[in-house]
């Protein structure tokens, strides 16, 4: 990334504070990523401009930071969007900040920001809200949730363009899930809508977002982990349809995902694509098939591959196919083999890893969300045995991140401001909603108390939560009701135990090799309900409908 600036970039750590501090300068924090375009622009045009990079390496400790390889640091400091310069005090506190900036923009923010430095000095940093308010506003949990987020999408629903919201248009996989089960009319022209407009034509995948209300000005990077949600998203409208349209977006992206993002030497999936030239994505296939392929970051992470795993085997649960079954299994055993250290979800697979005083790794929530949601994904579709490794991560995550009730995004240690703790909205429900499937796998209750006291932690809150946040309200509504549970006293693969994978509830859990039924039957339950059993899948689909009724 910084092979075209002049600036003497840092590595984000300590040492750089306490160069700043005995210095008596101002940190320059460049927050970027691989696949993100303005950041290598910002690099060739400003800090490769001479005259610039001088004066920041004259009087400020510049500092880089792949935001992909350093969360929580990007959580903390992120100032919307990539590239974030960020200005700081020696003691990580933010002196101001910005986003992309141009050579003329750069100059006066350096001016701005050394006469703040001469005339505060560290009295000018503060800290950001989110870390100022540590505790979220519990509350009660009622299906008001649920219809309150439902009214939020349907306020935000574009009825032109399709989708939710204004500009920028991304394709929010968690609220095309929700309204699937609740408006679906609503979720199927969304859906159409993201296919139509985010969905590569020609070399399958999808696209980030774009920047205009009406899916103009596409942004074309491609990032392992939406591509991995939208899999499993279109995968489910294809479950509750049945119609190739929802499909065939889902068998795109797995060949994308197991061709261009997969990385054969580490055998698991690739992180991202950045978006390569402009015009290379608006010529004919002749053409483009002659063009050079946009850079691909090989860097394998563990919270995107599992996305990853979870999508490839959703789909492969209601198609059974085999491609997406194979490159879902192999990712999992590295995922299993080379990235889980007693619970612990390994960020990266290469490259420096944070470790505790111990040596242990520092576990980081959203590893230990998405991670979690893989393996148990695996237990219901595939084998059994990952319940295992579940139950060790969600041991885990409860012993080393939940303070209180809710859990931390990381350890409150670290340079700067990452000794302040964050209680992150989205990977706390991601988690949550994943202990419940734990606690329906496994039959231990405290799993599904834990998922309770988390989403309570929020809920004081809750009628303010956007379109975004639409998994609170599935989880929600999944712990109230119950999920739709379907028991199989078979093994995965067997003809009774794919049709219960295919029962149209994507919010459902399955349940294979059930000891508490004879060999070979099914039974189905949703809270307090349970149908008769069922012995083949005619008769499953019955008893499923019987219990929805």
């Amino acid at each position: 990334m910084d092979d075209q600036t002049r600036v003497e970039w840092r590595d984000w750590g300590q040492d750089a504070f306490d160069e700043a501090a005995e210095a008596d300068a101002p940190v320059l924090l460049s927050l970027t990523a691989t696949w993100c375009d303005h950041c290598h622009e910002m690099d060739a045009e400003t800090y490769a401009e001479p005259r610039i990079a001088a004066n920041i390496n004259d009087s400020f400790v510049p500092v880089r930071v792949d935001v992909d390889r350093h969360p929580r640091v990007r959580d903390r400091y992120n100032m919307g969007g990539f590239p974030s310069t960020v200005f700081l005090a020696p003691d990580g506190t933010v002196l101001t900040g910005a986003g992309y900036l141009g050579p003329d923009g750069m100059r006066q923010v350096l001016d701005s920001v050394r006469t703040m430095w001469q005339t505060k000095g560290s009295g000018a940093g503060r800290v950001p809200r989110p870390l100022r308010e540590d505790n979220p506003p519990a509350g009660r949990l009622t299906s008001d949730v649920e219809s309150a987020m439902l009214g939020q999408l349907t306020e935000a629903y574009d009825e032109v363009a399709g989708g939710w919201g204004g500009s920028p248009k991304f394709p929010l996989p968690d609220a095309l899930e929700f309204a699937l089960k609740r408006d679906r009319e609503m979720a199927l022209r969304s859906f159409d809508a993201v296919s139509a407009n985010l969905l590569d034509e020609y070399d399958g995948g999808f696209y980030r977002f774009a920047a205009e209300r009406d899916w103009a000005g596409l942004q074309h990077e491609k990032l392992l982990d939406s591509n991995g949600a939208l899999v499993r998203a279109f995968a489910n409208a294809y479950l509750l349809t049945g119609k190739d349209e929802y499909r065939e977006p889902a068998e795109r992206t797995v060949d994308y995902l197991t061709t261009t993002l997969w990385n054969d030497e580490a055998d698991a999936f690739a992180n991202s694509q950045a978006p390569g030239e402009d015009d290379a994505h608006t010529i004919d296939a002749t053409d483009r098939s002659m063009a050079d392929e946009p850079p691909v970051d090989e860097g394998v992470f563990a919270g995107p591959n599992g996305l990853a795993i979870e999508g490839l085997l959703t789909y492969h649960a209601y198609t059974d196919d085999e491609r997406a079954r194979r490159y879902a299994e192999r990712a999992l055993e590295t995922l299993q083999d080379d990235l889980l250290e007693d619970g612990v979800a390994v960020h990266a697979l290469e490259g420096d890893v944070e470790r505790d005083a111990d040596g242990e790794p520092i576990p980081l929530l959203a590893n230990q969300a998405r991670v979690l949601s893989a393996l148990t994904t695996t237990a219901s579709v595939l084998e059994t045995d990952a319940l295992t490794d579940a139950t060790a991560v969600a041991d885990a995550t409860i012993d080393r991140l939940r303070d209180g009730e809710s859990f931390l995004d990381g350890p409150a240690s670290g340079a700067g401001l990452l000794e302040r703790p964050l209680r992150p909205l989205d990977t706390n429900v991601a988690l949550a909603d994943a202990l419940l499937e734990v606690a329906v796998l496994t039959g231990e209750e405290r799993y599904r108390e834990v998922a309770r006291e988390t989403l309570e932690a929020f809920a004081g809150a809750s009628d303010r939560f956007g379109v975004q946040m639409a998994r609170y309200a599935t989880a929600v509504s999944r712990l109230l009701e119950g999920p739709l549970v379907i028991r199989v006293a078979a093994d995965p693969g067997t003809d009774l135990h794919r049709a219960a994978l295919r029962m149209a509830d994507h919010e459902k859990v399955v349940v294979p090799a059930a000891d508490d039924l004879e060999a070979g039957l099914a039974r189905v339950e949703r809270g307090d309900q349970r149908s008769d059993t069922a012995e083949t899948p005619a008769e499953l689909s019955e008893r499923v409908q019987s219990v929805l009724e």
